[in-house]
């Protein structure tokens, strides 16, 4: 498959090594021809200098033949303006963009466009290590309807069969890290101490989820 990169720094240009060693092409757009220097010399990637919101740079750069468009560059703006251009123009349907403003991000993401918050990840992450127990929000769909959230649910939920929890959260089991290793779900699958719990679940219902699971599991309510 072919892929478009708009931007070549950091991102890009390690979007680019791996697409292409996982036996792709790609071809890379940026403003600067010296942001290029970031590739290896010998890496087989087109490289494209010029806007990439630019329908003859996007053609140089071979977007009728592309599976997918990454729009990676250091600018919010210019990125949703290529974004946009590439899904209403040509009609891709796979493309990413990266926007630093997590507001934005949302509102271009019920607009079909999937987006990389860099701010709101970044948070979550830094969150996430620094109190463990705390609830992160690891993925969301591109209509903004669903979030997966990673959880350690409180001791009192501990035994719970993964069914029992989805039946009770209104969500959908992913996975369990267990002792640092991924657990897809299973029939006879129940949470242990030190479990985390990956969900999806409705946007919308989040904040009553994560109360749920962060609050004891009283009697009348087990299932």
């Amino acid at each position: 498959m072919h892929f478009v990169i708009m931007g070549c720094g950091r991102v890009g240009a390690m979007l680019a090594h791996r697409t292409i060693a996982d036996g792709h092409t790609a071809a890379v757009i940026d403003q600067d021809p010296r942001s290029f220097q970031r590739l290896d010399e010998d890496l087989p990637a087109a490289r494209i200098t010029g806007p990439g919101f630019d329908r003859a740079v996007l053609e140089q750069a071979g977007i009728r033949e592309a599976a997918g468009f990454a729009a990676v560059s250091s600018g919010d703006n210019s990125n949703i303006i290529a974004a946009r251009v590439v899904r209403e123009e040509y009609g891709l349907r796979r493309v990413v963009a990266r926007i630093y403003d997590p507001r934005r991000a949302e509102v271009y993401e019920r607009l079909g466009i999937a987006t990389v918050a860099t701010v709101r990840w970044t948070a979550a992450q830094v969150l996430h290590r620094l109190v463990p127990s705390s609830p992160s929000h690891e993925y969301q769909d591109v209509s903004g309807m669903l979030t997966m959230l990673s959880v350690a649910p409180h001791p009192s939920w501990m035994g719970q069969a993964l069914q029992a929890v989805e039946r009770r959260t209104g969500s959908r089991a992913v996975y369990v890290t267990r002792l640092g290793e991924g657990l897809l779900p299973r029939e006879d699958l129940r949470l242990q101490d030190g479990d985390r719990l990956h969900l999806m679940a409705p946007t919308a219902q989040l904040a009553d989820v994560e109360s749920l699971l962060a609050h004891p599991l009283v009697e009348e309510e087990q299932i």
